[in-house]
């Protein structure tokens, strides 16, 4: 599933077509995805203008001159497919190189430019774990989305001691603690692993003794991973790819994901591979403690 770098990044190429673009029409190519479409779906879309462009954990946020928010998650597989056109209808450039099946194009968009013509976003999505919403972008924050969440780790609101104070008398493994979304927002498989290593916490540590020390470890080692993947586009490991069709490169500097049995990076010694709450967790037991 695509965590927050690769959301962060697909919202970083729609941005320039999308933001300030108005929808003139809009297709729906089937009843639902993973959930069904809001109701008048269309209708509340046509005429609007996107105002701006926004992530928020693992979801992309629409916010439209109407009021309403367009909530998009990407579940396992969602991708978009830019087309843009000048005003005369002659083929413009294709931001999005990747092979598409037309028949897991599921949502059309057409939009107005202005005067930098129209563009066609797609979105596709093989197994349809996505899903799109619709809601008064006055109440996103009390909304079933977005309710309890936790900070955004390169928000402001997130520091060693919010860190600390989530955790604290947390008797789950701090691995397990690090996906909950009520601790911290966006975190993910990939990202959780990559940070502990670099903190030196093991996966299987009780999440309330990592404070002090520990929390000062890894809140900033959170914080490199994520904006370290942001800035190579995230991590390309079967579907994903950002907007404007360029796969991520985070992957190539993995220390211990999906490295199971090569030598730690650090000291020599073999990833290993466990399995916690029906995920593989990739550390280095002679690094992390």
């Amino acid at each position: 599933m695509p965590e927050l770098p690769e959301v962060e990044t697909v919202k970083n190429g729609l941005a320039p077509v999308m933001q300030g673009a108005r929808f003139i029409k809009v297709e729906l190519r089937r009843e639902n995805l993973r959930f069904p479409f809001p109701d008048r779906f269309v209708e509340r879309l046509i005429g609007w203008r996107v105002s701006s462009l926004e992530r928020r954990a693992k979801y992309l946020l629409l916010h439209l001159t109407s009021g309403e928010t367009l909530i998009i998650h990407l579940g396992m597989t969602g991708r978009f497919f830019i087309e843009k056109q000048d005003h005369d209808g002659a083929p413009g450039e294709f931001y999005y190189t990747l092979n598409n099946i037309p028949a897991h194009d599921h949502v059309v968009f057409d939009l107005d430019l202005g005067g930098d013509g129209f563009a066609r976003v797609t979105y596709n999505d093989v197994r349809r774990f996505g899903f799109m919403d619709l809601i008064e972008t006055d109440r996103l924050k009390d909304s079933s989305h977005f309710a309890g969440m936790g900070p955004e780790p390169l928000g402001n609101q997130f520091s060693e001691a919010a860190l600390s104070e989530a955790l604290a008398g947390r008797k789950t493994p701090v691995k397990q603690a690090l996906l909950d979304q009520r601790i911290v927002a966006g975190l993910g498989n990939i990202y959780v692993c990559e940070a502990l290593y670099r903190a030196g916490i093991s996966p299987r540590r009780k999440a309330a003794s990592v404070s002090g020390k520990r929390a000062a470890r890894l809140a900033p080692a959170i914080r490199d991973v994520l904006s370290e993947a942001i800035a190579a586009g995230g991590s390309t490991l079967r579907d994903y790819a950002g907007a404007n069709g360029e796969l991520g490169y985070f992957q190539h500097n993995f220390s211990v994901y999906d490295r199971e049995g090569q030598a730690c990076t650090t000291c020599g010694s073999s990833v290993q591979r466990i399995i916690q709450s029906g995920r593989s967790t990739f550390f280095c037991g002679s690094c992390q403690r």
